[in-house]
């Protein structure tokens, strides 16, 4: 079968969490890279979604990117069949800031406001090789789990609770240095 929707990125931070333990869904994504590759070209990328009020309409939610057309690429391509494909493209400024070994951190400036990641405790790196299930594509790469994770939303620390694994199979707080996405 021919792969004909990829996307590989380098430098992804990578939080999917909720602000109350209860949640079955997360309420605070923010999934971006220094830099993703598409077959329509290269520019910091990823997914982010804050829904401050989680029974209420998120605040931001759709795939970041400086580049409109990379960033409107991503929904009915590779996340055609997921409630993410209708997602809009939304105008962002992506800072990664790695500090390895023991730390990253993401900068995003969306829609008016500042989401700011930051991972530590780090643990090893490993290969991953997810296949087609909770997301309607394959994942390689490599991951390394995050011990602790904070968030902030315009300067404003927010208590969080990361699940041990997110939505796409992957921590719910990791590093991912490299990684490849394909159907």
């Amino acid at each position: 079968m021919a792969i004909t929707r990829w996307m590989s990125w380098e430098g992804g931070v990578d939080l999917a969490a909720g602000t109350r333990p209860d949640l079955a869904v997360p309420n605070a994504l923010v999934r971006v890279a220094r830099v993703a590759h598409t077959p329509l070209g290269s520019a910091p990328a990823g997914l982010l979604v804050w829904q401050p009020d989680p029974h209420g309409h998120p605040a931001v939610a759709g795939f970041v990117c400086p580049d409109p057309a990379i960033g409107a690429w991503f929904g009915p391509n590779l996340f055609r069949g997921t409630p993410f494909e209708d997602a809009p493209a939304l105008p962002a400024v992506i800072e990664i800031d790695v500090r390895l070994p023991d730390a990253v951190a993401a900068k995003v400036t969306v829609g008016g406001h500042v989401f700011e990641v930051t991972l530590t405790d780090l643990g090893p790196a490993g290969a991953v090789n997810r296949p087609p299930g909770l997301m309607p594509f394959a994942q390689q790469g490599v991951e390394a789990r995050a011990g602790s994770a904070s968030l902030k939303v315009d300067g404003q620390a927010i208590a969080i609770h990361v699940p041990a694994l997110g939505m796409s199979g992957a921590p719910g707080a990791c590093w991912s240095p490299v990684g490849l996405y394909a159907r």
